[in-house]
C-alpha cells in the first residue's frame, strides 16, 4: 500500500500558494541577476607594452622591476605585467613622491 502525503495550507487555495513560491522565486532571481557581475578578464601586457604606456625606458622597468613597483609574471622566457597592477603602480609611485 502506498503511503499518500499531504501538505495542507490554511486559508490559500493551490493557485494562490503556486503564485506566492513563483513570485518569491522571480524576486530572488531578480536580486541575483542584478549583483552578478561575471569575473573580468585579466589582460597581461608585455614588457614593450609596459614601456610604451609610461613612456619610460626598458631599464627603467628594469629598475622598478628590482624595486617592487611593478611585479612582473614569468610565462616560459616571456615577462609579463598584469593592467591592473601597473595603474596601482602609478598610484604607489604618486604617493611616494
Amino acid at each position: 500500500m502506498t503511503e499518500v502525503k499531504v501538505t495542507q495550507v490554511h486559508n490559500t487555495t493551490p493557485q494562490e500558494f503556486r503564485e506566492n513560491i513563483l513570485s518569491d522565486f522571480r524576486t530572488e532571481l531578480e536580486s541575483f541577476s542584478k549583483n552578478f557581475l561575471p569575473k573580468e578578464q585579466q589582460e597581461y601586457l608585455t614588457r614593450d607594452e609596459v614601456a610604451s604606456i609610461l613612456k619610460i625606458s626598458m631599464s627603467t622597468i628594469s629598475d622598478w622591476n628590482k624595486k617592487g613597483i611593478l611585479n612582473p609574471y614569468r610565462l616560459g622566457n616571456t615577462i609579463r605585467y598584469k593592467s591592473n597592477e601597473i595603474d596601482q603602480a602609478l598610484i604607489s609611485i604618486n604617493k611616494r613622491y
